[in-house]
């Protein structure tokens, strides 16, 4: 675990809600290496955005129970005083949050949100940090990034306020950069110029990235490593090779196998339909006794499955990277 960016270790998070405690996010535990991006994956409600916001302290703590350990840097995020988290926050970790509608203040300019994240870590004049707030939304491929910076949010699109929460997150080259669904708004141009950029940070500073999505293509092309969740729990990881190519959990399969298959032919000119995973995710106030996953799986077995919670254990025993999964059913993969 040594030489590690980020140690996730038993993350737990419990909110406190009408319908009575609510888990969301149960024993988590990964690495983010330097210059290493793990995806997380998974359904909308599975736990991915709470577990970063979580990181950062920045669930509120009177409705949110945190416990684990976060080590970042070799400092635990989630035991530092909010004084210290917020030097962090910046050039230890920078975040692009999922909604650029509400992730800008709609009643400062653009330039200001930029400059003022600059010289909250560093002693910067207020020029030199313009001049940087303007290089920086060039290079997330802001037109006109001069003038940019005396407009307010309300006056760009959804795609441009996103690359401005893009600029802000990269502006202090943290050390940790975490993407929630960070080009979603985007289009497929613009993606790829915010995936390269990204890309060349982590080739210069050793930067590393947790791209939370539910774009498995995008997963598939940046990823070095894939986090599966669902329920909270991580249900399978390893390399994106194994968890794209040999997925070992039923969950996996099934994500998987709903995406289109573009050299697959149309049968008397109709497209087969895609796959689909039966029912709905479990509520986090009232998880399933056994494996998370198992009123909804295809494969389930006996009553093991129903009443006892299968561990995260190493699927096979090849070199590298280990490709694990939570399931009594790993037998059953093609």
């Amino acid at each position: 675990m040594s030489g590690q960016v980020l140690e996730v270790e038993d993350l737990r998070v419990r909110l406190r809600t009408p319908r009575g405690p609510a888990d969301v996010v149960n024993g988590l535990s990964y690495t983010v290496g330097p210059g290493e991006t793990v995806a997380v994956v998974g359904e909308s409600g599975s736990g991915k955005s709470v577990s970063v916001l979580a990181l950062l302290g920045l669930l509120p703590a009177r409705v949110a129970t945190v416990t684990g350990r976060a080590v970042l840097q070799g400092e635990d995020l989630l035991t530092m005083k909010p004084e210290r988290l917020r030097q962090v926050r910046g050039p230890g970790a920078g975040m692009v949050f999922q909604d650029p509608m509400t992730s800008l203040n709609p009643v400062l300019t653009v330039g200001r949100q930029l400059v003022e994240g600059i010289r909250a870590h560093g002693d910067v004049s207020k020029a030199a940090a313009r001049r940087r707030a303007a290089d920086l939304l060039g290079e997330v491929g802001l037109p006109d990034p001069e003038r940019a910076l005396d407009r307010y949010p309300h006056e760009l699109s959804g795609g441009m306020r996103q690359r401005v929460v893009i600029a802000i997150a990269l502006s202090n080259s943290p050390a940790l950069l975490i993407a929630d669904e960070a080009t979603t708004a985007l289009d497929v141009t613009v993606q790829a110029q915010i995936i390269d950029l990204i890309e060349g940070l982590q080739a210069d500073r050793g930067t590393g990235v947790i791209w939370i999505t539910h774009d498995l293509g995008v997963v598939a092309g940046i990823a070095d490593r894939v986090l599966v969740m669902y329920g909270g729990r991580c249900v399978e990881d390893g390399t994106v090779d194994d968890v794209l190519e040999r997925p070992a959990h039923p969950y996996t399969r099934g994500l998987l196998g709903a995406l289109p298959d573009l050299a697959q032919p149309a049968v008397d000119g109709v497209v087969p339909d895609l796959a689909t995973v039966p029912g709905t995710p479990p509520a986090p106030t009232d998880l399933p006794e056994g494996c998370v996953f198992w009123p909804r799986c295809p494969v389930r077995g006996d009553a093991r499955c129903e009443h006892e919670q299968p561990p995260l254990v190493q699927i096979g025993s090849g070199p590298g990277l280990p490709h694990r999964a939570a399931t009594w059913c790993t037998e059953e993969a093609p």
